[in-house]
């Protein structure tokens, strides 16, 4: 039986194995030198001001809410097309989650649906927007920033797909995923399955100071350790003329979703090779989207989209259950991205329906992702292409 081909996996070189080795070795296993550099030399790959290294996706999105500080029922716009992290993020402060439907061509969150929502409700009705990268391809956030801006809304990019990727800007730039030029605060995933894997971990990029700030505390339990920050007067914290060495305040109430050193150094040396990994990735996009163009029984497929990170390719077919079954009797293991969220049970119980985002729904009901990472060789995504062409021959 040939060997078991994925949808996604980490590659894990020499390298890496002596960079974690040597962290390990260290006297730092956490909040050791590691973390700065990882977040130096990623802020540096994104064009951002600030990063901030944090645990998983999930905690970057959850401190991302917490920053910007949702209070309950405050209404969040966000698509249904997305893991579930991107929306739990809301009601974890409390929120309000409102889908609004995706673009069928590009996969994202529709501008036109967003902004019919905005227009058809009462100004202050809602407080942001959280679009997603999904499979890798950049959502166009100059647009959303104009309707941020006219509706007074903050925009939080999760970028987990799509580190390295980027759109192109009205004036002909390149404007890299999660760069901060146009959302207040960008998140990211290290999960092995991602561009850059370190096991678990994740990471908020962003341009604004305070929101920096207010990000490195929330990550500690809220602690500051900073003479010029603290508020209690230096007799209440047990000094003479000034704050001892272990004195240290929680000011907030804060969490532990810190990253440890060698998962950072395990990303640092990943990310060494994101742009090798990124063309690599374009390569297979671009042989899928050949194989398939003209076929009958494809429906629509990610295709080869300038500035497209490919953390997923797509294709839209008939009898995908069909296909999925039998790609698996064959050992390829291709998966499904995502059940719409507003279709989960925890959100149905909110009121969402059936039909309330037909183009999503229609969507997922074809929806197949293929196998797609850098080390995929060309004669296993030849067999992945010819099992899929047979199975509907």
């Amino acid at each position: 039986m040939r060997k078991a081909i994925p949808y996604g996996r980490q590659n894990i070189t020499a390298e890496d194995l002596a960079t974690v080795v040597a962290t390990l070795q260290s006297d730092y296993l956490t909040q050791g030198p590691m973390i700065a550099s990882f977040e130096e030399a990623f802020a540096q790959y994104i064009g951002s001001k600030y990063a901030v290294a944090v645990a998983n996706g999930t905690a970057a999105l959850h401190l991302c809410t917490l920053a910007l500080e949702v209070k309950p029922g405050q209404k969040v716009i966000t698509t249904p097309i997305t893991f579930a992290a991107s929306a739990n993020c809301v009601r974890y402060c409390g929120g309000e989650v409102v889908f609004a439907d995706i673009d069928p061509e590009t996969y994202l969150l529709d501008y036109h649906s967003v902004e019919k929502l905005l227009e058809g409700s009462p100004l202050g009705t809602y407080h942001g927007i959280i679009p997603v990268d999904f499979a890798g391809r950049a959502v166009n956030l100059e647009k959303f920033k104009a309707l941020a801006e006219k509706y007074n809304l903050w925009i939080v990019e999760d970028s987990c797909h799509s580190p390295g990727g980027f759109f192109i800007d009205s004036n002909g730039n390149h404007q890299n995923c999660g760069n901060g030029n146009f959302a207040d605060l960008a998140i990211f995933s290290f999960h092995p399955v991602k561009h850059i894997a370190s096991g678990e971990g994740g990471m908020v990029t962003t341009n604004d100071e305070k929101l920096y700030k207010k990000l490195l505390m929330l990550r500690t339990h809220g602690i500051v350790k900073s003479d010029h920050l603290y508020t209690n007067t230096i007799e209440f914290a047990g000094g003479d003329t000034n704050y001892p060495g272990w004195y240290m305040e929680m000011q907030e109430l804060g969490f532990n979703y810190r990253l440890t050193d060698f998962q950072a150094a395990l990303g640092l040396s990943q990310l060494k090779r994101a742009e090798e990994g990124i063309a690599r990735r374009r390569t297979i996009a671009q042989k899928y989207e050949e194989a398939f163009k003209g076929k009958s029984f494809i429906k629509g497929q990610s295709g080869v989209v300038e500035g497209h990170a490919y953390h997923l390719y797509i294709i839209e077919v008939e009898n995908r259950l069909g296909l999925y079954n039998f790609l698996r009797t064959q050992n390829i293991f291709a998966q499904i991205h995502y059940i719409p969220c507003h279709l989960m049970p925890y959100y149905r119980q909110m009121g969402w329906k059936e039909d309330d985002m037909p183009k999503a729904e229609n969507y997922y009901k074809h929806c197949i992702s293929l196998p797609m990472y850098p080390t995929l060789t060309e004669e296993e995504q030849q067999f992945v292409i010819d099992k899929v062409v047979g199975f509907y021959n």
